[in-house]
C-alpha cells in the first residue's frame, strides 16, 4: 500500500526543549487517535557528519542556542492525511480556541514542511 509523509524540521529554543518534547508527546497522541498510522519526533543528535557538507543546522539557520527537529507523520495516503489533519485541526481548534498557534515554544516561521509520497520501501 502506498504511503504518504508529512514532514517537518524546526529549531526549538534549548531552554524550551522540555516544553516542546510535551507538546509533541499530546500531539503525537491526537494524529494516531484520528488515524496517522506513525508519528516520530526527532532530536538532531550528528550535527556535523564527516560526509556532509550542507546540514541541517546550516539548512534550518539554527542558533547556538536552538536544537534542531526533525519530525514525520505516516498516513494511507494524501486523500487519509487530508482526512486526519482535518479531524486534528478541528481537536486542537476546539481545545485551544484562537490561542491554539499562540503559545509554541518554537518560531512557527522558521519551520519547513512538506507532503511526499513514499517513493522506495524497504
Amino acid at each position: 500500500m502506498a504511503k504518504y509523509v508529512d514532514g517537518f524540521v524546526l529549531t526549538v529554543p534549548k531552554k524550551n526543549t522540555a516544553k516542546y518534547r510535551k507538546m509533541a508527546k499530546d500531539a503525537a497522541r491526537v494524529w494516531k487517535k484520528f488515524g496517522a498510522l506513525d508519528y516520530k519526533e526527532c532530536l538532531i543528535n550528528d550535527q556535523k557528519p564527516q560526509w556532509v557538507s550542507f546540514t541541517f543546522p546550516i539548512m534550518a539557520k539554527a542558533k547556538p542556542t536552538e536544537n534542531v527537529w526533525f519530525s514525520f507523520i505516516v498516513f494511507k495516503s494524501r486523500a487519509h492525511r487530508d482526512a486526519v489533519n482535518k479531524k486534528v485541526m478541528a481537536h486542537f481548534e476546539e481545545k485551544y480556541g484562537e490561542d491554539m498557534m499562540k503559545d509554541m515554544p518554537f518560531d512557527m516561521k522558521r519551520m519547513a514542511y512538506g507532503g511526499f509520497t513514499v517513493e522506495v520501501e524497504a
